[in-house]
């Protein structure tokens, strides 16, 4: 399917000069990327991508940038429902593993192999629910491991005004 629409990613405002950058998720690893894979991760909405953010973690929000973008990608797996799952033989279980905990034990993740399988089979990225604590139950994502500024993979962040950061010199 073609995604066309606006997402949301809220990320830690030092790295705001780098909105469209799936570095992070390449040093960390993610759901659906291994360590040194990078991949963007977007919510469609911007509640989604706050949740998404905190993760649960402490109950609280440390300062975080939210920025909008505007996307137009092609090749895209849509994993939301139990009858996408079906069509491309996911499991959702293996969707919802505890990809965290099985990285950290040095093995690729169900998750992770699903978006790699997914990528190996033409697709740039994929819509998949929000797995993270106190996402709503119709929460969804956008994880792109192909992207850019041109179509037929085209990511923009929203900035009409410029405020975002050059580089990190913005913090000294």
């Amino acid at each position: 399917m073609n995604f066309v629409g606006r997402c949301y990613r809220a990320h830690d405002p030092f790295w705001s000069f780098k909105p469209i950058s799936g570095d992070g998720a390449a040093m960390r690893g993610g759901r659906f990327n291994r360590k040194g894979q990078p991949a963007l991760y977007l919510a469609l909405d911007s509640v989604t991508a706050l949740i998404e953010c905190s993760q649960g973690f402490s109950g609280r929000l440390s300062p975080i940038t939210l920025c909008e973008y505007d996307v137009e990608c092609e090749n895209i797996a849509d994993l939301r429902t139990t009858k996408d799952q079906k069509a491309l033989s996911v499991d959702f279980a293996d969707l919802d593993c505890a990809w965290l905990t099985i990285q950290l034990a040095g093995k690729t993740a169900p998750s992770q192999k699903i978006a790699n399988d997914m990528a190996a089979a033409g697709y740039d990225g994929m819509l998949v629910p929000s797995f993270a604590p106190d996402a709503k139950k119709d929460s969804s994502n956008l994880i792109l491991w192909n992207w850019g500024p041109k179509l037929p993979h085209k990511v923009e962040v929203y900035d009409p005004s410029g405020r975002l950061p050059k580089n990190q010199l913005s913090w000294d």
